[in-house]
């Protein structure tokens, strides 16, 4: 067994379960089990809505019972709201990608790992052969110095030969419709996550 494939089985892999893709991508980005539950990303989501000073709007609607302002209550399908909320409690700052750039204005180089923990993407989705279009949330991690595609439709992690495929890539997602999110330590968190591991 190679090295690649030995980190591979270490690295931890949430496959996809109804439209839970965004609480997947939040616990490969954070390489830990129901770090996050949908019960968490649920209660975020309704905070989210109390919150927002148009929620009258909101709480009338026939069918808001099951479609939420940030979620479906069935299924999932959680909005970029929760993202930054949940990241944002667990001390992370996440910065959207003007989409006008390109990719190599994204610093993928280790010197820059001390502060960035990782992109998040939504990329658009068509299932049931094109009838249902959707979104789609999908991590990339770097992991012992190599790039790591964590999407939770994989049926296992991808490794990026370089940063330049990790780039191509995320220059097709953006062209294909698709946002990329950065997610950033905060003042040294990377250092104390180390500790705490």
């Amino acid at each position: 067994m190679s090295n690649e494939e030995v980190i591979i089985k270490t690295i931890y892999h949430e496959k996809q379960i109804l439209q839970l893709c965004l609480l997947h991508a939040l616990n490969n980005l954070f390489q830990e089990k129901n770090l996050f539950t949908r019960a968490d990303l649920n209660a975020l989501s309704e905070q989210l809505v109390l919150a927002d000073p148009i929620k009258q709007h909101w709480t009338r609607a026939p069918l808001s019972v099951i479609f939420k302002p940030h979620h479906n209550a069935l299924s999932g399908n959680y909005d970029i709201n929760v993202l930054i909320a949940a990241l944002e409690g667990k001390g992370k700052e996440v910065v959207w990608h003007d989409r006008r750039n390109g990719a190599d204005t994204i610093h993928l180089d280790h010197e820059s790992q001390d502060m960035l923990m990782g992109i998040v993407l939504n990329i658009p989705v068509k299932r049931f052969i094109g009838i249902w279009k959707g979104r789609h949330w999908v991590t990339l991690r770097i992991i012992e110095g190599v790039w790591y595609n964590l999407d939770s439709d994989l049926l296992h992690p991808y490794s990026f030969k370089d940063t330049r495929e990790v780039k191509d890539f995320i220059d097709y997602i953006i062209r294909s419709g698709g946002e990329a999110f950065l997610v950033f330590h905060k003042n040294g968190d990377k250092d104390q996550e180390a500790s705490q591991a």
